[in-house]
């Protein structure tokens, strides 16, 4: 059978069990994501033989969630979306969707929908496999120096077996790009790859998030809750930031990792899983067992196979491979495709430091093709570039921008202001911001994300 992929947007836990079981019986490589932006990103990547996405759990607009995936996800393929059933008839007219199906999902329906919208994938476009490991094997053609070349090395042998592994590294040197790379070419790979930020929700929200709850477990619990363990059922978790975890749940991680064994919240009996556990952190582990704030015995169960990720200021020589890579992968997306980076822009790019790395590059080429200014005019480098000197403008005048442009633009600037000042008066508890800026809690990640802020404050932190 052709392996296929399935893009996966914003389901809940609850719906994913049965969803990415009949998906993976069916033959598909799933992708799970958690916000239109990382849905594009993956778009950009590749092609999806379908996107499923569940309209109900998503904090932003349904209409602009499909809008965005239909204008800029040219590799989305079918889309067909879930929502209650209550929301069902609100959301058939306005969405240009293939599909709608109620939930809870009856999974005879999506077979149905799926056999009528999705089109058997020809055989001369190769396996889901063979172009993910395509794109991989394309970004790994990029990592020249010494250290990335050894971390190529360390993650192919990691992936022959089914081990923890460790990625260590500065905050945007491309640590889930490893643990991408090992899901791929380990033989887990047909199965689901899900992403757990650690640092991202207090400690009783990731608990949830990770294990799940039954049905009246809390106040507010009015139904069962699949946790990200259950959902990476035969596949692979990736668990960011775990330098952040809680200690409680640092203990309930390590019962996971000797035994395979969990409960849900509120629940008696035990759950098995077969699950393999990738973790990164950007901190110092052995300074932090040696303060106490984190686990030996858990530090020694993640740590069987370690890989470091060099900054991006110690591999200077890829600075330009990866910036005209950005360019051709996004300038695609944005659909500027002829842009270029002119060479002495480009030999300016070479000599910046890159306190965000890797990202922080990704970032700047972004700005560059959405502005459409190869030449930096209105999107300057950072400051502590090499020699201090800003590139001389070309003698041609840019072109202005439409007024609904800089509407947008100014709108996106005061609400990322506000949004910066609300985190800073309540020291980056995002739960108190969330609650005075009057919006959901994943709401407010996804706009911190989206306007680069973690970026920022993980770049304006002291090295440890």
């Amino acid at each position: 059978m052709i392996e296929r992929r399935a893009l996966v947007v914003e389901v809940d836990a609850a719906t994913q069990v049965g969803l990415l079981g009949s998906l993976q019986a069916r033959g598909y490589q799933c992708l799970i994501v958690s916000s239109s932006e990382e849905a594009l990103e993956a778009l950009a990547d590749g092609s999806f033989s379908v996107t499923l996405v569940d309209l109900s759990s998503n904090d932003s607009d349904p209409d602009e969630l499909i809008q965005r995936l239909k204008r800029h996800g040219r590799n989305s393929g079918p889309i067909i979306a879930l929502a209650d059933h209550r929301d069902n008839g609100h959301y058939t007219v306005p969405l240009e969707v293939d599909a709608v199906l109620t939930k809870p999902l009856s999974l005879d329906e999506l077979q149905q929908a799926m056999e009528k919208f999705v089109r058997p994938q020809p055989e001369a476009l190769g396996s889901a496999s063979e172009q993910m490991g395509g794109r991989l094997r394309r970004e790994m053609e990029l990592w020249c120096s010494p250290k990335m070349l050894e971390a190529s090395q360390i993650l192919r042998e990691a992936a022959r077996v089914d081990v923890t592994v460790l990625v260590t590294g500065e905050t945007g040197t491309g640590k889930e790009l490893i643990a991408h790379a090992i899901h791929h070419f380990s033989s887990r790979r047909a199965g689901p790859f899900v992403k757990v930020n650690c640092a991202a929700m207090p400690r009783e929200l990731l608990e949830s998030e990770l294990f799940g709850y039954e049905r009246g477990a809390f106040t507010g619990a009015h139904k069962l809750k699949i946790g990200k363990f259950e959902a990476a059922h035969r596949g692979t978790i990736f668990l960011d930031e775990i330098g952040d975890l809680h200690p409680a749940l640092q203990a309930k991680l390590l019962h996971v990792l000797q035994d395979g064994e969990f409960s849900r919240i509120g629940a008696k009996s035990t759950l098995s899983v077969d699950v393999r556990v990738l973790a990164a952190t950007n901190q110092d582990l052995e300074r932090a067992v040696a303060e106490g704030r984190f686990r030996e015995d858990l530090y020694y169960r993640l740590n069987v196979i370690h890989v470091f990720v060099p900054p991006l200021r110690e591999r200077a020589s890829e600075i330009a491979p990866l910036a005209k890579y950005f360019v051709e992968r996004y300038a695609k997306l944005y659909r500027r495709d002829r842009f270029t980076i002119p060479e002495s822009v480009m030999e300016r790019l070479t000599r910046l430091r890159y306190p965000g790395n890797v990202r922080e590059l990704e970032n700047l080429i972004k700005r560059m093709i959405v502005l459409d200014d190869p030449f930096l005019t209105r999107s300057p480098l950072p400051e502590g570039d090499g020699d201090g000197a800003r590139p001389e403008p070309p003698s041609t005048v840019a072109p202005e921008l439409s007024l609904k442009d800089i509407g947008r633009r100014a709108a996106q600037a005061a609400e990322r202001l506000a949004i910066a000042k609300m985190l800073e008066q309540t020291g980056w508890n995002r739960v108190r911001a969330a609650r005075a800026l009057r919006i959901s809690y994943r709401a407010l990640l996804y706009k911190i994300k989206q306007a680069g802020l973690d970026v920022e404050r993980s770049s304006a932190r002291p090295a440890s």
